[in-house]
């Protein structure tokens, strides 16, 4: 079963998605109909919205969000291939204020040439904000895409430098 909520933050509202295993999706604003999007992501699960459910996320969002949070401690349920969790861990531990390159990701996964790859798991990141795939920048540290668009990226790179 995977329960879901929307919970208002200075980016707009995010649906927050859970497991039994923990946090497993958080989708932005812009992601319309979010019971349709979870029911293709996890096609053998009852879909059921919860106005309770999320309670850690929500709390450590909201304490994120004003500037008291520089680190999540959540249960989280990573449903992905084995090398875009790989990926998607090494970006878990890119610091908070701090920023890495898609090829300073591959060089720490232990496969230097695997940039792009390593972007395609960046971008199919699941847990947004949480796994911190906004931390991390093109070559020469330019910005780059981002599925909540530039400008939310932009927004929680400059929250983590006040």
């Amino acid at each position: 079963m995977i329960k879901y909520t929307t919970h208002p933050t200075p980016i707009g509202s995010l649906v927050l998605a859970e497991s039994g295993q923990g946090l497993c999706r958080v989708l932005f604003p812009d992601e319309d109909h979010a019971e349709s999007i979870l029911s293709r992501v996890f096609p053998n699960e009852a879909i059921i919205e919860d106005t309770r459910a999320c309670s850690s996320p929500r709390q450590q969002l909201d304490e994120y969000f004003a500037g008291k949070r520089t680190q999540f401690t959540l249960s989280i349920d990573l449903q992905t291939t084995p090398f875009f969790k790989r990926a998607l861990l090494a970006v878990a531990e890119i610091p908070y204020g701090k920023t890495a390159t898609y090829g300073d990701i591959a060089i720490k996964i232990g496969n230097p040439r695997a940039v792009r790859a390593v972007g395609a798991a960046n971008a199919r990141n699941p847990i947004p904000i949480i796994i911190p795939c906004h931390r991390v920048l093109g070559k020469n540290g330019k910005l780059t895409g981002y599925g909540g668009g530039l400008h939310r990226k932009l927004f929680l790179l400059e929250l983590e430098q006040s």
